[in-house]
Parts: structure tokens; sequence; C-alpha cells
């Protein structure tokens, strides 16, 4: 018996560059036999920015973020009741990655979920407004203090850090509407220096995809109408923020023998002493050979043998005569075959690929069975008094390229 065993990753990842914004986003999925019904990629992008600061805040909400160098300055002064509206594309976008081999697509969703940055005044806060500390400068500057206190409908995230002229910020944002802070004072100008974003990711169930790797991209506008917005006013030194994702599944197929079990002895149940002793010919000859299989993807089997075609296999030498035999094969509770059958069981044919078979969930090394027997229509080209071995050959198959 043969056993192919492929690996298959998803894998997304996410880089800076000082020319442009944008950033590849890494996700990675191995079967783990601790979690068989764990199906799912894993981020392994770098966190950068709030998730990075505040890695607490985001694990415990599956949340990721990237800081991008990206600055936003203002075109001309803020006076007193002129608003600044922050924006994001928190509504889910659909991207399709493609396998780079066979060509197959499968579809990625991904949702802004937060925005940050740090804003640095033209003056000292408490300057603006006369205060006498930087901290009620910066309270006393927006109608609605400080920039911790988020306007609907942003949510708090508990991130405020200040020096006289710049305010840290990273607010929650889960809908596509414009949070928007209102100056009290003047505000000759300001900038942010960069754009910190959290993202949370939908990607596809990796037990129906096929080995490689697969790519896409997915690109965002950024400025006063575009996908992130830092207010009307604010203009970023870059326009255009791209995501590339590359999406690595590293699958498991892998069949497994006991010690042994790649020689079959056929005989009958209670042994051949038995049709001696009583001259009575038994209904089946046969062998149960168990093997194990571990599999996070979908798979082929086919038999190979001696054979003239369907599901016959030759068995037999010269001396002592010919038979045939089959090879009935039993899939473990977990793999799906055809006709949406869980632990599928069904006689081979030669040469006659046999699927696909499918994991509803990473099975482990779980046991199946194949069963070689010989028909009762063969059964008579065994006679009483022959003496000698028949013999032959089979090969099963599991290949993973469906």
């Amino acid at each position: 018996m043969k056993a192919t065993k492929y690996w298959l990753g998803l894998l997304t990842a996410l880089s800076l560059s000082s020319e442009a914004a944008t950033h590849e986003i890494k996700a990675l999925f191995q079967p783990d036999p601790s979690q068989p019904n764990k199906n799912v990629f894993v981020n392994k992008t770098p966190n950068s920015g709030y998730c990075a600061s505040y890695p607490g805040q985001c694990s415990a909400h599956n949340m990721f973020s990237i800081q991008t160098p990206v600055r936003f300055t203002s075109t001309w002064p803020f006076a007193p009741g002129d608003s600044l509206g922050v924006r994001v594309p928190a509504n889910w976008r659909r991207l399709t990655v493609t396998n780079r081999d066979t060509q197959e697509t499968e579809t990625v969703e991904v949702r802004i979920i937060g925005i940050g940055s740090t804003y640095v005044l033209s003056h000292p806060a408490a300057e603006l407004t006369g205060a006498a500390t930087p901290l009620e400068g910066h309270q006393q500057l927006w109608t609605s203090r400080s920039w911790v206190y988020v306007p609907a409908p942003c949510q708090y995230s508990g991130v405020g850090l200040y020096t006289s002229a710049t305010y840290r910020f990273f607010w929650k944002a889960p809908e596509e509407a414009a949070c928007t802070k209102v100056a009290a004072y003047t505000i000759p100008s300001m900038s942010f220096v960069n754009l910190d974003f959290a993202y949370e990711l939908r990607t596809p169930n990796p037990l129906g995809m096929s080995s490689g790797l697969y790519t896409g991209s997915l690109s965002y506008t950024m400025g006063p109408d575009g996908d992130f917005q830092m207010g009307t006013t604010m203009v970023p030194d870059d326009s255009d923020l791209t995501l590339d994702f590359v999406l690595d599944v590293q699958h498991t197929l892998k069949v497994e023998l006991p010690p042994g079990g790649n020689k079959i002895a056929l005989e009958p149940a209670g042994g051949w002493q038995q049709w001696i002793n009583s001259g009575r010919r038994p209904t089946d000859i046969f062998r149960n050979q168990p093997f194990f299989l571990s599999a996070s993807s979908r798979f082929k089997v086919m038999l190979q043998c001696s054979s003239l075609g369907g599901s016959d296999c030759n068995i037999g030498n010269n001396q002592v005569g010919f038979s045939k035999f089959q090879v009935r094969l039993t899939m473990p509770p977990g793999i799906v075959g055809p006709g949406n059958t869980d632990g599928w069981s069904g006689t081979l044919t030669y040469n006659t690929w046999l699927g696909p078979f499918e994991p509803s969930r990473y099975v482990d090394r779980k046991q199946g069975m194949l069963r070689f027997f010989i028909s009762p229509r063969f059964l008579d080209f065994l006679k009483p008094g022959m003496n000698g071995t028949l013999w032959g050959n089979a090969t099963i198959i599991f290949d993973s390229e469906v």
C-alpha cells in the first residue's frame, strides 16, 4: 500500500513600505491534533500600533492592528465650531484569493474595526486654550473633552496618552459612519503623524482548499472622500492603502499500516484446518487489515493490481491455480465520501479514482479498514487437497491532488 503525504498552508502577511501604504497579511492553517475541530486560519501578521502596545485588548476580541506611516495634515486652520470627522471602512469587504498553482479561487473578507493615531498641534494645547496644565488644555480644546472621550458611533478603547502638543488615541469603530470631534478653540494647524487601524478577518474553510499559496489584494483610498477619512480638512501624504494577502495552508494526508500490515494472508473464518477437518467449503475467505489515517484535506483513492478490469484482482500461480480477490475500503468517522456518506465503505475498482473524500474535521490517526476477500463465485477455484500458495499484489493509492 502506498500513502501520499501533502502539506498545504494558508499564509497571509503584512509588511510596511516607506514608498507606499502597502501591507502583507499572513494567516496560516496547520491541523492541530489537540484541537481536531478547530479548522480555522491563524493570523501570523505581526501586530504594530495599538495591538502591539495593548495585546490584551486585542487578543480577547480576535483583533489585529497595523500602524502605517501615512501622515494627514490640515489644509487650513480650525475655528471654534469646526468639526473633524473620522471614518473607516467598517463594513465587510470581499476579495478573491487565487491558488498560484491550480488557479482555484477562494473568498476572504476583511473589515476595519478600529482607528487611531497621534495628533500633533502647531502649539501646545494649554497655550491654545489658556489652560493651567497640558491635560486641561487637551480637554478644553474640544467641545466633548479630550480624545479619549470618543464620539458615537465609535467606542472607547482605553488609550489616551499626551504631551503638551500631542495626543495619542485609538477608537473602536463598529459602524461605517463618521465619528466627529468639534473644536472649541482656534487651532492654527495640526496633523496626524500615522494611521493606526485594527482589522478582523473571515477566512474560508481550509479543509475544502487545495494545497498551494493563495494570493490576492484589497485596496482602499485615503483622504476627505476616501475609505479612510480623518476629517475634511486633513489630507494624507499617500492616497492609497493596499492589503496584500498570501494564504498558505499546510494540510496533512498520511496513511499508516501497523507493523507487518503490508503482507496479507487470506483464510476462512476459523482457519484452514476447519475446512480440512469438516470437508465443508467456507463461504468467505478474507483478511481485515486496519490502517490509520490522518487527513485535513480532500483526497482520492485508487486500486492497482493485476486485473482485467472491474473490482477483481488476480491471485494464484501456475502450479496451484488461480482465483480472484476484491478489496473493500472503510473510512474512519469524519471522512465523508461519495454520496455524502460519513465513514464511507465500498469496494474499490481497478485503476479507477474514487472520491473525493473530504474530512468534516481534522482526522488524526483514526482507524479505517481494508477487507481483502475472495468473493463466493471464485471459491470454486479453490479445491481441497491443493498444496501451494496463491499470491498477488494490490496497491491502494491515497492522493491529495483531487
